[in-house]
C-alpha cells in the first residue's frame, strides 16, 4: 500500500499508462489528504484505541442510547479505454471519520476528512447535540474482535503492476471488436479500490478490516439495419486480480458484443398483459428493486410500504423464497461485517411465500425490536448507515429452464434488464428491458425492443408459477440516497400476466 502511495507522489517522473494513454491523468483527494501525501505521511489506518474511546465518550456526553465511530481510508483507481485509446486514469484517495449518536428515534451524525484528535472529537461534539432525552449509557470498554472472513485474495491489488490492468483491458477490447464487423466501438471501464475500515461502538465492539474490490464494465456498440444497440456486461468481486482467471475479460466482451449484434434485428415490442420469462442472473434486479427495497426496515419502522404489518403472512407464491446473504464468498455485496460492525449472514426474507424477516440496521432493529441482520451499510464515512441489501436473490427451484419456456405458449423472454425504479411505499415499479425476445408456441424467437415491465411487488411475487434450478448472479450499484455495491440473482422464473409497456399493440 505504501509503495503505491510513494508511486503516486512521483507520478510526474513516471510514464504511467504508456500503452497509448492519450487522455488525462487525475488525482482526486480531499485537501487534507493531499497535504498528508505531500508531507510523506503513511496512509494506513492506525488510530489509537484511546482516541476512539474518547470520541465515543464525547458523543454520549449529553445522552443517547448508542454511539459509534467509523473511520475509513479508501484508495481507488479508475481507467477508461475507449475508441482504441486509454482516455483517462483517475486515482481517488478518500480518508476520514464519522461519529454517530442514536437517541431514541433520532440520529446525530458528523464527519471530518482530517484524522486528527481535534477534528474527530469535534465531530463527536457536533453529533452529541441530537441527544435530548436525558438518557445516558455508559460505554463498554473497547475490545478488538476477530471475525470470520468471507473474502480471500490471491493476487493483492497493491502488488499488481499497472501494465497488467491495461493488458486485461486490451484483451477485452480486442475480443469485442473481433466478434463481428458490425461492432464499431468498445468501451472498457476498469475500477478497483482498497478500503480500510475501523469501527468502534459504545457496545465495546472494535473491528478493523481491509477490503479489495474490482468492477469491470464492457460496453459495445453495434451498427446495422439502420439502427444501433449498446450491449453491456459487468464483472465485480471483492477479490484480487485473480478474479479475471475465474471470469475472463474476453468472455465478458463477447457477451456484450453478442447482445449488441442480436438486438440489431429487434422488432417493436408488443404491449399488454402477457406471460414473461426472465433469464437467470441479473434479472434478479427486478425483485431487488420491487421486493427488496420495501423489505428494508427503515421503511417498515416509518410505517410505510407494501410489507408493513405482514410479517408471518403469506405474501407470495408457495414456490417463492427470497434471500439476502452478505456472506457469499467474494461477492460484490459481501463484506466480513457491515458498516456498523454486525456480522453479515444469510437472511431468509420470504420463505415458501411467507414473509419471515426484514433487513435491519442497528436503529431500525431497535425501533422494531428485531434482530440485527447485518444490513447497516454506508457509501463512505460521509454518510451514516441505513438498511441496505447485500446479495439478494430468489432461491433456486426445481423447474428446468427449457421446460419453463416450452410450457409458455406466448409471451416475452427477458434476457437482460436495464434501469428501473420502485416506489417503496406502494411497491409499484417499472423496468426497462435491454434484451428481450418473443416466445411463440413455446419457443424463444425474434428479438424485440422498447419493452418495459410494469406492476407492483405483491402482484408479481404472487404470479410467479415457475422457478428454475439455474440460480445465477449479476453485480450492480444500488442507489438509495447513497450508493452501495450489491449483487442481484435469480434462477429462470416465469410471471403470469404481468403488464408490459411496448411500442405496438399485441397482435
Amino acid at each position: 500500500m505504501n509503495d503505491f502511495l510513494r508511486e503516486l507522489k512521483t507520478l510526474d517522473r513516471r510514464k504511467f499508462l504508456s500503452l497509448s494513454l492519450k487522455g488525462s491523468l487525475a488525482l482526486a483527494a480531499t485537501p487534507a489528504l493531499v497535504r498528508s501525501l505531500l508531507a510523506g505521511e503513511a496512509q494506513s489506518l492506525q488510530l489509537p484505541d484511546s482516541l476512539l474511546k474518547k470520541a465515543i465518550a464525547t458523543a454520549l456526553k449529553r445522552g443517547g442510547d448508542f454511539a459509534d465511530v467509523y473511520v475509513e481510508n479508501r484508495i481507488t483507481r479508475s481507467i477508461l479505454l475507449e475508441e482504441g485509446k486509454f482516455k483517462s486514469a483517475v486515482f481517488g484517495l478518500i480518508r476520514g471519520a464519522g461519529v454517530r449518536v442514536i437517541d431514541g428515534d433520532k440520529t446525530g451524525y458528523a464527519y471530518t476528512d482530517e484524522l486528527t484528535e481535534e477534528k474527530i472529537l469535534r465531530a463527536g461534539e457536533v453529533a452529541s447535540y441530537i441527544a435530548t432525552s436525558g438518557k445516558k449509557v455508559q460505554p463498554t470498554d473497547l475490545k478488538e474482535q476477530k471475525r470470520p472472513s468471507y473474502i480471500t485474495v490471491k493476487i493483492p491489488l497493491e502488488q499488481v503492476a499497472d501494465s497488467r490492468r491495461l493488458e486485461i483491458m486490451k484483451r477485452a477490447e480486442e475480443a469485442a471488436l473481433s466478434y463481428d464487423p458490425r461492432i464499431k466501438m468498445a468501451s472498457i471501464d476498469y475500477y478497483d479500490e482498497i478500503r480500510e475500515r475501523i469501527i468502534a461502538t459504545s457496545e465495546g465492539v472494535l473491528l478493523r478490516s481491509s477490503l479489495p474490490l474490482i468492477f469491470f464494465i464492457v460496453q459495445t456498440l453495434a451498427v446495422g439495419n439502420n439502427t444501433s444497440h449498446m450491449g453491456r456486461e459487468r464483472l465485480s468481486q471483492h477479490a484480487g486480480l485473480e478474479m479475471f482467471e475465474l471470469f475472463p475479460p474476453e468472455k465478458a466482451a463477447r457477451e456484450a458484443a453478442r447482445e449488441s449484434v442480436a438486438m440489431l434485428e429487434a422488432r417493436e415490442a408488443p404491449a399488454g398483459k402477457m406471460d414473461v420469462v426472465i433469464q437467470n442472473g441479473w434479472g434478479g434486479v427486478l425483485v431487488h428493486e420491487a421486493v427488496g427495497h420495501p423489505l428494508e426496515a427503515d421503511n417498515i419502522a416509518r410505517g410505510t410500504g407494501a410489507f408493513v404489518g405482514k410479517l408471518g403472512q403469506k405474501v407470495a407464491a408457495d414456490i417463492f423464497t427470497m434471500v439476502d446473504d452478505g456472506s457469499l464468498p467474494n461477492f460484490r455485496g459481501t463484506t466480513d461485517f457491515d458498516d456498523e460492525g454486525t456480522q453479515m449472514k444469510r437472511n431468509v426474507l420470504i420463505e415458501n411465500g411467507v414473509l419471515v424477516k426484514y433487513m435491519t440496521d442497528i436503529l431500525s432493529a431497535r425501533q422494531l425490536k428485531m434482530e440485527r441482520t447485518g444490513n447497516g451499510r454506508r457509501e463512505s464515512f460521509r454518510y451514516y448507515p441505513i438498511p441496505r441489501m447485500t446479495n439478494t436473490f430468489i432461491e433456486k427451484g426445481k423447474d428446468k429452464p427449457e421446460d419453463i419456456i416450452a410450457s409458455t405458449k406466448n409471451g416475452l423472454y427477458v434476457q437482460s434488464l436495464s434501469g428501473g425504479s420502485v416506489n417503496p411505499t406502494t411497491g409499484v415499479f417499472n423496468f426497462t428491458c435491454r434484451e428481450v425476445y418473443l416466445i411463440e408456441n413455446g419457443k424463444k424467437t425474434v428479438p424485440v425492443k422498447g419493452a418495459t415491465l410494469i406492476g407492483s411487488c405483491l402482484d408479481i411475487i404472487t404470479k410467479i408459477d415457475a422457478v428454475g434450478d439455474d440460480l445465477d448472479f449479476g453485480p450492480g450499484i444500488c442507489g438509495k440516497g447513497q450508493s452501495a455495491e450489491v449483487t442481484a440473482g435469480q434462477p429462470t422464473v416465469r410471471i403470469r400476466g404481468i403488464t408490459v409497456g411496448g411500442t405496438r399493440q399485441r397482435g
